[in-house]
């Protein structure tokens, strides 16, 4: 198991190095340059050349990217052009908020959809079977933005239930050791706290949760004889749950890495691009890896045939 564990490892350093390769390059094809990004309308030909020269912009892209790979390799991914903080500071801020969102999505995912999955697996033919397939098809179907603006208004506009935006009411005083606001609350014994962090987690919540939902209904055949644990099919969702969460997060202004990646498009930060889209990419292969390096813990066949 060992071997087989290892051998996934180092096949994930080539990935990890294309990857790398491929958001440096889409970067740099984008419109603009980070120069004229970071002067703004002040940009003149002159300060543009300066710019480019005080960054390294003007070597070799080969130069360049080695540059880059040092940096990267040293645990830097640069600064934001615009809060001038460093990159991996950002994301400690807000990726507990998209994990804390991922983790509810794929709690209510689990606990509806996998259920519904069993019990139209054993009426199959039935009226819940075709009204399983039928919630599958409009999970798939609706665009998440769309569910997302439907709920916001249903709930949070005309009945006034829950709250619309953000992660926490702003008068609500709390500390926030670990920024994942639920475990926050519980932690520092601040209750009203972790209540309010859970009623604004609900709604981006049941939103992004169409992702999972939709597949995990769609999959009650498979589950029905699966033997593996449904925990590495859940593990395969990460990468739907991360993309969607762009769209999720910017409906609700949850302050989480996928509005982070949006305002930087926006204000074409291309640093946050560069790390955000890196950082992202690198916790969807881990993920997968965890998935795979699993599958051999628990299907001795599969180690035997990567031998």
């Amino acid at each position: 198991m060992l071997r087989f564990a290892v051998r996934r490892l180092i096949l994930l350093v080539p990935i990890l190095i294309g990857l790398s390769l491929l958001v440096f390059i889409w970067i740099r094809a984008l419109p603009g340059s980070p120069a004229q990004a970071l002067l703004g309308e002040r940009a003149t030909d002159e300060s543009i050349a300066q710019v480019r020269n005080q960054y390294g912009l003007d070597e070799p892209l080969y130069e360049q990217y080695w540059r880059y790979l040092q940096t990267v390799g040293s645990g830097d991914l640069g600064t934001s052009i615009a809060s001038r903080r460093p990159i991996t500071e950002e994301i400690q801020d807000r990726f507990p908020a998209t994990v804390e969102l991922a983790i509810s999505a794929m709690l209510f995912a689990t606990l509806i959809g996998i259920p519904l999955g069993f019990v139209a697996a054993k009426r199959h033919g039935g009226a819940v079977d075709h009204a399983s397939l039928f919630v599958s098809l409009i999970g798939v179907s609706i665009p998440i933005f769309f569910l997302a603006l439907l709920l916001k208004w249903a709930f949070a506009v005309e009945l006034g239930w829950l709250p619309s935006v953000g992660r926490q009411d702003v008068l609500i005083d709390a500390e926030h050791p670990t920024n994942f606001y639920v475990l926050d609350g519980i932690i520092t014994g601040n209750w009203n706290a972790a209540w309010d962090a859970i009623k604004h987690l609900i709604l981006p919540a049941i939103a992004l949760d169409e992702i999972p939902l939709a597949r995990a209904v769609d999959r009650r055949h498979v589950l029905r004889n699966a033997m593996l644990p449904i925990s590495t099919i859940v593990g395969l969702q990460v990468g739907l749950l991360l993309s969607g969460a762009i769209l999720t997060e910017t409906v609700f202004a949850f302050p989480g890495i996928g509005t982070w990646l949006q305002m930087a498009i926006v204000n074409r930060d291309y640093p946050v691009i560069q790390g955000g889209v890196l950082f992202v990419a690198i916790i969807v292969v881990l993920v997968n890896l965890l998935v795979d390096i699993s599958y051999g813990f628990l299907n001795p066949r599969i180690r035997l045939a990567g031998r």
